[in-house]
């Protein structure tokens, strides 16, 4: 075993919500916190109009081109509720790979926050998903405090991954991460990279604290994401390093208070809501380009992604990565060059596909166990799809974010002296 890395070892799972130091010592998701302290209740009927990326982003324009459909995306978080009013007909079969009551219900309401946001109706006041054309397929994974109370699958990251990759999701979305580097894990990110899907995680929320990288945003083949305002700012807490590749809105974003889903709750949605509309933004350019390979797309992303007027043209920050994420640039303005479909824009290297039967998860004692292929099967409610495509004045994006709110321009402005600095090649 090499040096740092765990086989079988509890591990704190941590959900990028920005959360407030009252509540620390309640479990975990108990309520999301604005800088200032703990937010008040965001009414049903006001959560969609909190949602000012989804206008800055000029989503009815990039809805009369696409709204994610046909693809789907893979949920590794808390579990999802699919009763949800705003998830109706959105939520797939999933697995629960914690492997204890074998459902994919949301214990602690971060993940169905994060299924809302990317997939979300609206319906019923709740979260505007950016794409909600798509589907999500929800793969349950525990925290510390689940770990805890429940006795679960010590492997349960690396065999959600697996089970992902042998599935029918072209996106994995993870909004969790922690400092433990897992020889399971980091297996499991090749092998789904090397099967051709497009994953995401969280960067994290320490960045105005330790600012340690964690998992699985450090690994080579993940898109660590980062947090931003709504100026085109980096969040002061989204951390930062040469594990950035991209940044997306986190700030000032709702979710659901708790595992009773009877309010949601003002506050900054953290890294953890950046990575699902990162995936979301995957999601609508590959719908709108159905053809590509995860290569391209996310090639594109970065070369559509919003820089600043003196953002030097080859370089990558370690704040923002290759920028802020601008799908609405990638379809309809189609900025950005596919490029080769073979060779990954994170590692510079070649991708094949991995068919042998190997690809199967790991279990407890490390040997190979086949977990379900999540998402070929629907679950309750899937007949719904959302009619998005309303009617918008056409207005074109000519901004350098595609972020710009009231027709002002914005400059970015990074945190430190680190701006635009040559990303370093990550290894892991």
């Amino acid at each position: 075993m090499t040096a740092g890395m765990s086989q079988g070892r509890k591990r704190a799972v941590s959900y990028g919500l920005r959360r407030s130091p009252l509540l620390a010592v309640a479990a975990i998701g108990a309520s999301l916190l604005s800088v200032g302290g703990v937010a008040p209740v965001a009414a049903a009927a006001d959560t969609q109009s909190k949602q000012w990326y989804l206008d800055a982003m000029r989503v009815e324009d990039i809805w009369k081109s696409t709204t994610g459909e046909g693809i789907k995306i893979a949920v590794i978080d808390s579990g999802v509720n699919a009763s949800s009013p705003s998830l109706k007909g959105q939520v797939l079969k999933g697995w629960d790979a914690t492997e204890t009551d074998g459902t994919t219900d949301d214990y602690q309401g971060h993940g169905t926050t994060m299924a809302e946001l990317i997939v979300g109706t609206g319906e019923g006041g709740g979260l505007q998903g950016l794409a909600p054309g798509a589907k999500v397929i929800p793969l349950r994974v525990a925290d510390e405090p689940f770990q805890e109370r429940h006795k679960s699958n010590s492997f349960d990251n690396s065999d959600a991954i697996r089970a992902a990759a042998d599935g029918d999701a072209k996106i994995i979305n993870m909004s969790i991460g922690g400092q433990l580097l897992s020889y399971q894990e980091k297996e499991a990110v090749k092998y789904a990279h090397e099967k051709g899907k497009l994953l995401f995680a969280a960067v994290g929320n320490t960045g105005d604290k330790a600012n340690k990288a964690e998992y699985p945003a450090n690994y080579p083949e993940v898109v660590g994401v980062a947090a931003s305002d709504s100026e085109g700012k980096v969040a002061a807490y989204s951390q930062h390093g040469d594990f950035v590749d991209i940044a997306a809105p986190g700030n000032d974003i709702p979710g659901w208070c708790d595992e009773t889903f009877t309010k949601y709750c003002d506050g900054d949605g953290g890294t953890s809501a950046a990575t699902a509309l990162a995936s979301a933004s995957a999601a609508l350019i590959w719908s709108a380009h159905p053809d590509w390979t995860a290569n391209q797309v996310l090639r594109v992303m970065f070369e559509s992604a919003g820089r600043g007027d003196d953002w030097k043209p080859g370089t990558v920050s370690n704040f923002l990565g290759h920028g802020i994420v601008r799908p609405n640039a990638a379809i309809n303005r189609g900025i950005g060059k596919p490029g080769d479909p073979d060779v990954s824009p994170l590692t510079n290297e070649r991708t094949t596909a991995d068919e042998s039967p190997e690809g199967s998860g790991s279990s407890k004692d490390g040997s190979a166990s086949t977990p379900p292929k999540p998402g070929a099967d629907t679950a309750k409610n899937t007949d719904t799809d959302t009619d998005a495509a309303n009617a918008a004045a056409d207005t074109d994006d000519d901004s350098p974010w595609g972020l710009i709110l009231g027709g002002a321009a914005v400059v970015a402005v990074l945190a430190g002296s680190a701006f635009a600095v040559v990303r370093k090649r990550r290894t892991a």
